[in-house]
């Protein structure tokens, strides 16, 4: 059996595992970093995101005459993510990472190099619970592609650096224990199948969450989503599977709030996956219609994007098919359609400012080519009744009504022809309130028609809910050392980031705001470098 010592041992080089470590490194600690995933993979789920991140009450936010403050950040935090009183250690997380958020992850980054767009954007605004009052998604330049990059080389070129060992392909299985408190973990190689085992003071779990399982996240299926969908994509890390879960509750630890998980209600499968279910996440754009299978629109309350994501998922899942359409056509894709994260956003990973002024002013033309090329799932037709029978032939049955889909077309039209102060449509109000907003402004239509000449062809895009993050975990205190159910520290025993429901065992709630992802990574990843 390979062994190995240190004096710390992290499990997971994602942004919260390499945040830890370079903490660790900066106050004279060997540190052991086992990566189940290979080399060309270091930086985790992070390197795939778009790079935005949650903050009350920065520079750029005055600098663009946002009023904002912690105090508000952290009520409209309670408010939208439903944590009760009982949720002691989540409510803690959530006061710490508002109140120290700009200090010790945003400026701390700035000072990595890390870069922010000039503007935030202003996202989950809420909808029958309040969300964010005002912008708060900071999104780094270079996308959450940058954001790993700018960590991984901070932590490489650390002075420390020598007291620093990377082994990947090493999956941990089980934690050692020595006198009543972690010492160690065992583990097979993901080559071999040959085993492992590392010794050291203490442990940190950096590991993701559970979305990664597609059985897990349908045995911890929130309530108010009903039964999980027939078919569910993954949009998790492949390694994403819990199995650091299971060892930690093995000694003690205390595992809350499983169901509390961030998913999202219009994926499509990838077209060159790389794991089992691999699904793409889009951005549905605002002045799409969203209808359910039998192409009715949604409603009474209309679905539209950026305001409660937990919602609509939930709207989906109350349909008899838990699947659903998005009806629009070339000139709104254009503009406003998008699939989340870096791979899809090559202008912006890349910092390519030209090309990024190019896709705001003439459209995406590069990523609606990419759909039309090579998703089944993206519909194209110049008229209705060709749309609808290709929405048909791709299911495979009948299911789409041509009669329901001229119907809630004409209705919705017929609404934009009239004066804008007689617009009453709640889709069309919630476009006319976002646009008031410059940035959003610049990805959003203006009053456009589903059946505008001039804006065809027409498409229907088929979307599943895809599997994303858990905002649930191992629960810990603000030190990041884990927690039993009784409330006793695990001695030696740490979780960060996903694993610990970016802290605490779940500091969202059962809502995230956005952008406290990547944000809780950094936070608490750096805390438990400075306690371990």
């Amino acid at each position: 059996m390979e062994s190995y010592q240190s004096d710390v041992i992290v499990i997971g080089g994602g942004l919260a595992g390499i945040t830890a470590a370079y903490e660790l490194l900066s106050r004279g600690r060997r540190v052991l970093l086992l990566e189940r995933d290979i080399e060309e993979n270091f930086g985790g789920l992070a390197k795939e995101s778009f790079g935005g991140m949650w903050f009350a009450g920065t520079d750029m936010q005055r600098k663009n005459k946002i009023q904002d403050s912690p105090e508000l950040g952290y009520a409209d935090w309670l408010a939208f993510g439903e944590l009760s009183p009982s949720d002691h250690w989540p409510r803690a997380w959530a006061e710490a990472y508002v109140y120290r958020g700009v200090s010790e992850v945003y400026d701390w980054l700035r000072a990595r190099g890390v870069q922010f767009m000039p503007a935030p954007l202003w996202v989950e605004r809420g909808l029958h619970v309040p969300g964010n009052s005002v912008p708060r998604w900071h999104v780094v330049w270079g996308t959450g592609y940058e954001l790993s990059t700018v960590m991984v080389n901070a932590l490489l070129a650390h002075p420390n650096v020598d007291l620093l060992t990377r082994q990947f392909s090493h999956k941990v299985e089980s934690l050692l224990t020595s006198n009543g408190a972690v010492t160690g973990v065992t583990g097979q190689l993901e080559t071999d199948g040959s085993a492992f085992q590392a010794q050291g003071e203490a442990v940190i779990i950096a590991s993701g969450g559970i979305n990664g399982d597609i059985d897990r996240v349908r045995r911890h299926w929130h309530e108010d989503w009903g039964r999980p969908p027939e078919r569910l994509l993954n949009g998790s890390h492949k390694f994403a599977d819990g199995t650091l879960h299971d060892a930690a509750a093995a000694q003690g630890a205390n595992i809350t709030h499983l169901d509390w998980q961030w998913n999202y209600a219009a994926g499509i499968p990838h077209w060159k996956p790389r794991k089992p279910h691999h699904g793409l996440s889009l951005v549905p754009p605002k002045s799409a219609l969203w209808l359910n299978w039998r192409g009715e629109r949604i409603g009474p309350m209309p679905l539209v994007t950026g305001f409660d994501t937990h919602d609509l998922v939930a709207q989906i899942c109350k349909q008899d098919r838990a699947y659903s359409w998005q009806l629009l056509n070339k000139k709104i894709a254009l503009k406003e359609l998008a699939i989340s994260g870096g791979e899809f956003n090559p202008s912006w990973r890349e910092k390519n400012r030209l090309h990024v002024l190019r896709d705001i002013a003439f459209g995406n033309r590069w990523l609606y080519e990419q759909l039309e090329t090579n998703s089944p799932d993206f519909v194209v037709a110049d008229s209705l009744p060709e749309l609808v029978d290709g929405m048909n032939a791709l299911q495979g049955d009948e299911a789409v009504s041509l009669d329901a889909i001229n119907s809630a077309v004409a209705r919705y039209d017929a609404t934009l022809d009239r004066h804008p102060k007689l617009h009453n449509d709640e889709q069309i109000r919630r476009i006319e309130f976002t646009r008031r907003y410059i940035p959003d402004r610049l990805r959003t239509c203006k009053a456009q028609k589903i059946l505008d000449p001039r804006a065809g062809p027409l498409i229907a895009i088929r979307e599943h809910i895809i599997s994303r993050k858990s905002m649930g975990g191992i629960q810990t205190n603000l030190d990041s050392q884990v927690l039993s159910p009784a409330g006793e520290c695990i001695p030696g025993l740490y979780a960060v980031g996903e694993t610990a429901g970016f802290g605490g065992g779940g500091m969202n709630g059962k809502r995230g705001l956005e952008g406290t992802f990547l944000g809780g990574c950094v936070f608490s990843g750096r805390i438990a470098g400075q306690k371990a």
